[in-house]
């Protein structure tokens, strides 16, 4: 059994009340419920936020709802904090899978395929991801006694980008955990994490009004 898990705080500073922002008409969140609802993988759907607005928008949705203290709502509160106050209540789940709502072009087609590549592979979490420029392994740092050091190692920043290896970043799209390994190490990085490649277009993270103009131009073309 797979719980989905939405979160959706009220407070934003780039945009008010971003979660419920039209975009196609619809509020952002729509588009993470609705690929979540749509997926063959997923077996329950929770939205947690704070927001009473955010809450009464989740119930229209035919999904379960719980409400997350304020202290779980801040600025500076991290994913990993609302899934095990999310666990507290929801705890006969195998897997969860946590689905941002930032996320709107993230599709149900997206959330299976990765959960195939967690299941077949026998990871403990799985994450999606999107290229970012290897030239990062190039950078230094300074230790603490302020000499310098390869972020990595001491070749990489002398190699030919090209012998450099692919590098990654999250997109906040998808995030897959086994529940058991999760709560003896809260963490979305486990001893056998696996990664699931999206492009570019599919892992727009909506964090500005710009944002969300240039995903309202790629739904348009698309739908």
């Amino acid at each position: 059994m797979t719980l989905a898990i939405i979160p959706a705080r009220a407070g934003s500073k780039g945009i008010k009340n971003k979660n419920l922002v039209l975009l196609q008409n619809k509020p952002l969140l729509y588009h993470t419920i609705h690929a979540a609802k749509n997926s063959k993988c997923i077996d329950k759907i929770v939205l947690s936020s704070d927001g009473d607005e955010i809450l009464r928008y989740g119930k229209t949705q035919d999904i379960d709802t719980l409400k997350r203290p304020q202290e779980l709502a801040l600025d500076d509160t991290t994913s990993d904090k609302v899934v095990l106050h999310t666990l507290e209540f929801y705890k006969d789940y195998e897997n969860i899978i946590l689905l941002q709502p930032t996320s709107p072009l993230r599709t149900s087609e997206h959330i299976d395929k990765a959960f195939e590549i967690f299941k077949n592979t026998n990871a403990n979490s799985l994450i999606s991801v999107c290229e970012y420029d290897n030239k990062i392994l190039k950078a230094f740092m300074c230790d603490e006694k302020g000499n310098l050091k390869g972020i990595c190692n001491n070749d990489y920043p002398f190699t030919p980008r090209q012998k450099l290896p692919k590098t990654y970043i999250s997109n906040g799209a998808i995030y897959i955990l086994k529940t058991k390994d999760f709560l003896q190490n809260p963490n979305f990085l486990q001893s056998n994490t696996k990664h699931f490649l999206m492009d570019e277009e599919s892992s727009f993270d909506i964090d500005s009004k710009e944002d969300l103009i240039k995903v309202e131009e790629v739904l348009k073309n698309i739908l």
